[in-house]
Formats: structure tokens, sequence, C-alpha cells
């Protein structure tokens, strides 16, 4: 354990074991954040996307899954670019088949961003492989244990979520 890992320990009255499993989650996150932007890139390149492209496909793939799909201005502020850079994203990505336009059924003035067919058979042609190799990693794990990560990553990503509305409010 480090001396930070002991310091955080001692601000926040955990133990000094609770904080370096904290730091280990921690430590696991990244690692899986770095991981997972290696295989964006990968994609990415599989499927000549730029960078921006595959961002913008999570993020569209993220909202749909949800059940909130992204508007334009929305996919803009995620990805922070101007509302001209993403008109410019979403009509090459809509020319090279990877992402369709859309009317909201609540707002017939509102258009909305779903992946189109040859963007959703790229993304499963790579990542159900992914999914598959994932399954089976957790398949020795008791539901207990998956249930109790899920709430971890859950409260991880609400932790996260809040963080960027903070230091995005303030710029």
């Amino acid at each position: 354990m480090t001396e930070s890992d002991l310091t955080a320990a001692a601000h926040t009255g955990s133990t000094p074991e609770r904080a370096a499993l904290e730091a280990g989650i921690g430590a696991d996150i990244r690692a899986l954040t770095a991981i997972s932007e290696q295989l964006g890139h990968v994609f990415a390149r599989s499927n000549e996307l730029r960078p921006n492209d595959f961002r913008a496909l999570l993020h569209i793939a993220t909202a749909e899954f949800a059940g909130r799909p992204l508007t334009p201005g929305q996919l803009g502020k995620l990805m922070g670019i101007s509302p001209a850079a993403v008109t410019y994203l979403v009509e090459r990505m809509i020319a090279s088949g990877h992402l369709r336009r859309g009317s909201d059924s609540g707002d017939r003035r509102r258009v909305i961003l779903y992946h189109d067919i040859r963007g959703r058979e790229a993304a499963e042609e790579f990542f159900i492989p992914v999914g598959q190799r994932v399954r089976a990693a957790m398949s020795e794990f008791p539901a207990e244990d998956l249930l109790a990560a899920h709430r971890v990553l859950t409260a991880v990503i609400l932790a996260l979520h809040e963080h960027h509305d903070t230091v995005t409010d303030q710029s």
C-alpha cells in the first residue's frame, strides 16, 4: 500500500485493508479503461473509422441501449465538439453507413441518431466475441459476487458522472 492510500484511509476513517481494496479497484478500472480504449482503436482501424467516429458510435450505442437515443446536439455535448464538427461527423458516418437519422416519436421535429445496419453488423462482428470471452471469464463467479461487482461499478460510474458534471459546470 502506498503512502497516499494510507492517507486516504486516514481521511475516510477506513482501515488500511479497505483502502488497499479501494485502490485495487481503482487500478482495475484504469486497466479496464486502457484495454477498452485499445480495443476501440483496433475496431476503428479495422472499420476505417477515425477515433472520434468510434467515440460517437460508443456514445450512440450506449444511449440506444439505455433507451435514451441521442440527438446530434447531445452527441456534440458528450464529445465536447462544436455543432459544426458534430454535423460533419454525423454526415460522414451516415455516408459510410454507420449511422442513420430518425425522428423522435414524441417530437417529429427532433432528430435522433441510431446505428445503421452496416455499423451494427460491424460492431456485432467485432464485439460479440469480446462479450463471449467476458461471459466465460465471469462464469466461475457466483451470482452474489457478480451482483456485488455490479453494485460497485454502478456506484463508481455514478460518482464519475457526478464529477464530470461538476467539472464541466465550472468551465
